[in-house]
């Protein structure tokens, strides 16, 4: 999406703020009443099934929807009263990259220059920055339609910052690609934040807001269902615990003592205690085992997958591939 550069001056604390924002189609709710606090230079996630209004909610804050009810502000500017103030201000990528095959990729940023009013020679130095920042300048003239999933993406994503926009609405930015190019994506927007960028991620991956989300507001049925830090909302689902291991039935009998409440596994030795698995919990439960005179042979922390979070909160499963979280695991 087309945004003129940043204009100067600071920048204000809350870069998006949202109450009460509703929109419907025809008999169906699509957003029921959202409100969003997203301070400059963070990254927010939204995280939700398909339907649950995330894209509706990027569409209202670009100002390519309006909003049946409620208020907005982006960059310190009113969605509903000075959109032209947001759309200076932002930068959209959205779920599927917005390039023009028959141009290179260097032809593509320069499109993006001229439709930014930049000036020649302003606009040439800010796609040779963009093609090196991105990773893209070995393949500046070869066509977009060459170009595999992940390259497409960091090509979009350049364009998208042509404009220097202060706010970036990330949408399902990694939907499709392999693992290599949606870790290659994610350095990318954690070097935006750092130069002091805010991101507005949606997102059906909870690994996804897990690495790059500051905080994580789960939607379903165009409403905040919960709202936390990654870790926050895995707290939140049972079924977090430790498993200990151990290497002898001496020792193994000796914690089950000193840990009476713990689900034992005696086949293979282990003792599954029940915790969220944070500094304070393992270091009181090694305490425990010390002051029995036992050591465990190996320690390790699980916490619930994506589809735990999702069925707990949004009564959905996910689908798609590299999507669960996977085991923490400790050695001692």
């Amino acid at each position: 999406m087309p945004t003129p550069r940043r204009a100067g001056g600071p920048q204000p604390l809350v870069a998006v703020s949202a109450v009460g924002l509703r929109k419907s189609y025809g008999d169906r709710t699509v957003l029921d009443g959202l409100d969003l606090h997203i301070p400059a230079g963070s990254v927010y996630a939204l995280l939700g099934p398909n339907g649950a209004g995330k894209t509706t909610t990027v569409q209202i804050l670009s100002t390519l929807v309006a909003a049946d009810g409620g208020q907005a502000r982006v960059a310190g500017h009113d969605v509903a009263t000075s959109p032209d103030g947001v759309r200076a201000a932002i930068g959209v990528t959205g779920q599927f990259a917005a390039l023009d095959d028959l141009l290179t990729a260097e032809e593509n940023l320069l499109l993006m220059a001229d439709l930014l009013h930049l000036g020649k020679r302003e606009g040439r130095t800010r796609a040779r920055e963009l093609l090196q920042r991105f990773d893209i300048a070995d393949v500046a003239h070869e066509r977009a339609a060459t170009f595999s999933g992940g390259m497409r993406r960091r090509l979009d994503l350049a364009m998208t910052l042509v404009g220097d926009p202060q706010v970036i609405f990330l949408d399902e930015p990694t939907t499709g690609l392999d693992p290599r190019s949606r870790r290659t994506m994610w350095d990318t927007v954690r070097s935006l934040v750092a130069g002091g960028t805010t991101v507005l991620l949606t997102t059906q991956y909870l690994e996804e807001a897990d690495q790059l989300a500051d905080r994580i507001a789960v939607l379903d049925g165009g409403r905040i269902v919960a709202e936390g830090t990654a870790d926050e909302l895995k707290a939140r689902i049972p079924g977090s615990h430790v498993r200990l291991r151990f290497t002898g039935s001496a020792a193994y009998e000796c914690a089950a003592a000193a840990l009476p409440h713990a689900a034992r596994d005696d086949e293979n030795l282990a003792l599954r205690v029940a915790g969220d698995g944070g500094p304070d919990a393992l270091r009181t439960l090694l305490d425990r085992l010390d002051a029995a005179g036992v050591r465990a042979a190996g320690l390790s922390v699980h916490t619930p997958d994506l589809d735990d979070v999702f069925l707990a909160l949004t009564g959905h499963g996910t689908t798609g591939a590299g999507t669960s979280l996977r085991t923490k695991e400790t050695l001692r």
